[in-house]
């Protein structure tokens, strides 16, 4: 009994740190330098948002092979989530399409535009070019030996007059990309390469001290700065007319890697929130209507271990959506389909416990014999059916994360989750509070409260 009653306590902080992240309007908890916000994350289908089509930005008789549309796929769903977009639809759409669906996004075109960038970074040797040329070159698209296959396109047969400059390196050598600014308040990207890159760089600029190494992105020249000794940390800096919001941009794009193939916007659409809004007030209504009517069942079946269940499940639920919140997890309409039935998955562990206990307590047995011998013979069948509902989840979120069907993702992924918070609740907690309420109490002079007939 004294071991059931020790995880009383845990139980009760765990309560109200979740009672605390669901409170809306808090102020998130401090992380390091940065607060921690707890704020709902809901979906396309709820909060409205925008759905683009991009495409590939070349000739129809340019073969675009699946694998880098895929790549570019997986690099784009990567810079959304660096812009704070969680779970947004990115996913192949045909042989030269991309389909992106971005909720909650209020300046549709500065998402776009760091998505479909191509974000080509090239260290481009300017060799002993006068600081004229370099004012002149500033903000001008260039030609330079590294090509992509829409650069060659373009660049088939250069004229005589143009001047192709050496790429020393790209940006697939960088690891690490931050934003900070200088001792003037500048905005500066700031990298880190990988041990190659760092090699590369260390013997270029070792080489090539008081010349002008130029930073191109995307063929258009940014910066021109002058190499005043050599670099051998591997780390530097791009200097630039940044804003915050600019140096931002970059350094995703650069942090998610150079896309295979350009692309470009070929339907855009802003999804109003006004149905998503109707979706979600029915949604809530069905779900709390099911809370009830379960919670109910619970209390009047099993009499006072249904209302101690009720308690757990109530538990369960503010447990579950605290997690939601701190993941996040982004609500879509099947997302919340997969709670509401996760609520039912969570009182079968207590419907099974229930039952043993009350055979147990008809044969003569006492209250924490029955609650002890009821949980040991429920938890083999607890335990299979909630490892098949896991596994059947994981199979759903693997097609989702295949076949970029994210309705399925929040489906399973939110059924996941209020299927292993159910286990907690139903089979810990359940039995803690059992044993903290009714120890004290015999069951054979009060029958009618644990359903048990006299």
């Amino acid at each position: 009994m004294k071991q059931n009653r020790r995880w009383i306590i845990p139980i009760l902080i765990l309560l109200g740190i979740s009672l605390y992240i669901d409170l809306p309007n808090h102020g998130g908890i401090k992380l390091g330098k940065n607060p921690r916000d707890f704020n709902t994350q809901l979906g396309l289908d709820l909060v409205g948002g925008v759905q683009a089509l991009l495409e590939a930005d070349l000739p129809p008789d340019v073969e675009v092979t699946q694998e880098n549309m895929q790549t570019a796929r997986q690099i784009i769903e990567d810079r959304v989530n660096g812009l704070g977009v969680s779970e947004a639809v990115v996913q192949v759409a045909g042989d030269r399409r991309i389909l992106v669906e971005l909720p909650g996004q209020k300046d549709p075109e500065k998402a776009l535009s760091t998505i479909k960038d191509t974000a080509l970074l090239e260290f481009v040797d300017f060799k002993d070019i006068s600081s004229q040329e370099v004012t002149q070159l500033l903000h001008t698209k260039i030609l330079t030996d590294y090509q992509t296959a829409s650069d060659e396109l373009e660049s088939a047969n250069p004229t005589s007059e143009e001047q192709v400059f050496h790429t020393v390196m790209t940006g697939s050598a960088i690891k690490g990309v931050g934003v900070t600014t200088d001792a003037a308040g500048n905005y500066l990207v700031v990298f880190e390469l990988t041990t190659e890159g760092a090699q590369i760089f260390r013997d270029y600029t070792t080489a090539n001290v008081g010349k002008i190494l130029a930073i191109v992105l995307d063929k258009e020249l940014i910066s021109a700065p002058r190499i005043q000794e050599p670099i051998t940390a591997g780390r530097g800096s791009i200097t630039g007319n940044f804003t915050r919001e600019t140096a931002r941009n970059l350094s995703i794009q650069l942090q998610y890697g150079a896309l295979p193939v350009p692309l470009k916007v070929v339907q855009t659409e802003t999804i109003g929130p006004t149905l998503g809004e109707e979706s979600l007030q029915k949604s809530l209504k069905a779900g709390i209507i099911g809370l009830v009517a379960v919670m109910l069942f619970m209390a009047l079946y099993y009499r006072l271990p249904g209302v101690i269940a009720d308690f757990a499940l109530m538990m369960y639920a503010l447990l579950t959506f605290a997690i939601y919140k701190w993941i996040p997890v982004t609500l879509t309409l099947p997302g919340i389909a997969g709670f509401v039935l996760s609520i039912g998955v969570a009182v079968d562990a207590n419907v099974l416990i229930f039952e043993r206990m009350r055979e147990e307590m008809r044969k003569g047995a006492s209250l924490h014999s029955a609650i002890s011998i009821g949980w040991e013979r429920a938890w083999p069948s607890i335990r299979d059916s909630n490892i098949s509902t896991l596994i059947t989840s994981a199979i759903l979120f693997w097609f989702g994360s295949t076949f970029g069907a994210s309705i399925v993702k929040g489906f399973s992924l939110t059924l996941a989750i209020g299927v292993m918070v159910s286990l907690f609740t139903a089979v810990t907690a359940t039995r803690t509070f059992l044993h903290l309420v009714l120890d004290n109490i015999k069951a054979s002079q009060h029958p009618r409260l644990f359903g048990v007939k006299s």
